[in-house]
């Protein structure tokens, strides 16, 4: 019987052998953990189409924040805020068509930005 530890990243929780977790990290046993910490320890798998439009998403999201950089300094601020914030509305959207429509709106405007801060001369 092979041993598993729960961890996350970024909110998803994988399954890693324990022979792959560093030393010194200890796994409680199902004594010590309450019902609230076992059920906020499940699983949660994606399929592969889910897991190719995260990636979309956070790739439009590290797109955006890298043109915000090129924004005049009195508004990146705001400007990272606003992303921040559309991400974030959509979060926990689970509708895939819905999810490939805001990837799409949030290209256009992003290629709308970029343009606008090209004939402004930031580059």
């Amino acid at each position: 019987m092979r041993v598993s530890r729960l961890l996350s990243l970024s909110g998803l929780r994988v399954n890693i052998p324990l022979s792959t977790v560093a030393r010194g990290t200890r796994v409680l046993g199902s004594d010590e953990m309450s019902r609230a910490d076992a059920e906020s320890t499940m699983v949660r798998y994606l399929d592969l189409q889910s897991f190719i439009v995260r990636a979309r998403v956070l790739k439009l999201y590290r797109q955006a924040l890298r043109t915000a950089r090129r924004a005049p300094t009195h508004a990146r601020d705001e400007l990272r805020q606003t992303m921040r914030q559309e991400i974030e509305k959509n979060r926990y959207c689970d509708d895939k068509q819905k999810i490939r429509f805001l990837i799409s709106e949030g290209l256009q405007r992003l290629k709308g930005l970029d343009e606008m801060l090209d004939m402004m001369g930031h580059s």
